[in-house]
């Protein structure tokens, strides 16, 4: 077989982005790859299946190689919306680098960015968490409905990354600017222009930390370093803004839609509440049934190759479904349902191989921290509209909301 019915018609359009999963399993029915068109009018191939996803996740035949990346995207943009190149300042790290680059990157990285780092950030994190809290403790207390992402699921993770980085907080409005053009769909040249934006400052920050280095994980990298190989000054500032981006926006949604789901399904937060011994299994349940990152990051053909009994060239530009695999039926019982107690294990919502999230620990504890701290302060908490009224903002790579209005103590007459 030789390809599939293209998918444009169901991929990446506004009820897509509302619900994504009605449409994976659609797809996933009619086979393992599907030919679709990113909303900048990119040809691509999207990867449905389980099995093929995993598996795709560690093929050599699948690069992710920036320059090339850069110059197969342009020259297929070329044909339909004029040229148009990534920005190059998220290119120097490990996210878009192959073997021999990406193992070097890495292992430079994984040297600054420890566990022991991470876990030294609990309480920092459970602290910023209270604080934050009580802010909606005082918005909701007339009984308004106050906004959990701009109030609580983004200002936590942006604080915490910029602790861990050793950058100013006071930019953190600026920085969210930034990267929701970066990971957003909006026009290429809003994400060029935030690149740049963001380098420029990186910049900046980065030359104070060489001549003034203190006790943060931007300090080390700058100085990390494996037999006498370190980050180069474009190496740092990529990697930095990786972090930055990739590091808070994952957490952020990942907070966001799991409290959802737990608002939208009383007996697995009633469960959770009864025991939090349930917290580390439940952010894994989490990840699968509603993750923050739909699509693992493009890459592309080498060289031709099977996905199931679909052939897909050399030259192509893919997507592998990470959230599509986490809801396929022949790897998951019950796919679609959310249970807190579902065996751990197996899902891709961190993705797989190589290119694993690095900051998946992190993540993990600031979920587990911030969704059972809101759990516990607010046990009658309520949507405040009707789940399909919610926005979900618009990107290939990110599932998150735009906005989470909910009634923090329970309204005299709930809406949901």
């Amino acid at each position: 077989m030789h390809g599939t019915p293209s998918a444009d018609t169901e991929l990446f359009g506004d009820a897509y982005m509302q619900d994504p999963y009605s449409v994976y399993a659609r797809l996933r029915a009619a086979g393992p790859a599907h030919r679709a068109t990113t909303p900048n009018g990119l040809p691509v191939w999207v990867v449905t299946d389980y099995d093929e996803v995993r598996a795709a996740l560690t093929d050599e035949r699948l690069s992710k190689d920036a320059d090339r990346m850069r110059a197969l995207a342009e020259r297929k943009l070329a044909s339909v919306k004029g040229p148009s190149s990534a920005p190059e300042t998220l290119a120097a790290n490990m996210l878009n680098s192959d073997p021999p680059d990406h193992t070097r990157l890495r292992k430079l990285v994984v040297k600054a960015f420890t566990t022991r780092r991470v876990e030294q950030l609990r309480s920092r994190i459970a602290g910023i968490a209270d604080e934050l809290l009580d802010g909606l403790e005082t918005l909701g207390k007339d009984g308004e409905p106050v906004d959990l992402v701009g109030n609580f699921t983004f200002p936590l993770p942006i604080a915490v990354i910029c602790e861990l980085l050793g950058i100013p907080l006071a930019e953190r409005e600026t920085f969210r600017e930034w990267s929701k053009a970066l990971v957003g769909s909006g026009p290429p040249e809003a994400a060029r222009h935030a690149s740049m934006a963001m380098g420029g400052y990186l910049m900046q920050v980065i030359a104070a930390k060489r001549a003034q280095p203190a006790d943060d994980l931007l300090s080390d990298l700058i100085q990390v370093s494996d037999d006498g190989d370190r980050l180069d000054r474009l190496e740092v500032v990529s990697m930095v803004m990786l972090l930055l981006v990739a590091g808070h926006e994952t957490t952020v949604n990942l907070i966001g839609n799991g409290i959802l789901a737990l608002l939208r399904h009383d007996d697995q937060r009633a469960a959770l509440r009864a025991d939090p011994g349930l917290a580390r299994g439940a952010v894994e349940e989490l990840l699968r049934y509603d993750g923050p990152a739909p699509m693992a990051t493009m890459r592309f053909t080498t060289a031709a190759l099977e996905i199931g009994n679909v052939s897909v060239p050399a030259g192509e530009i893919v997507f592998l479904g990470l959230a599509a695999a986490n809801r396929d039926g022949r790897r998951f019982d019950r796919p679609d349902e959310l249970d807190i107690t579902r065996p751990v294990g197996g899902h891709l919502g961190f993705g797989f191989g190589i290119h694993h999230c690095v900051g998946a620990p992190l993540a993990r504890l600031e979920a587990e921290i911030a969704i059972g701290k809101f759990l516990e302060r607010f046990p009658e908490a309520r949507l405040a509209v009707e789940p399909d009224a919610l926005k979900w903002r618009s990107s290939v790579i990110m599932r998150g909301l735009e906005k989470l209005p909910v009634f923090c103590a329970a309204p005299d007459n709930p809406t949901t």
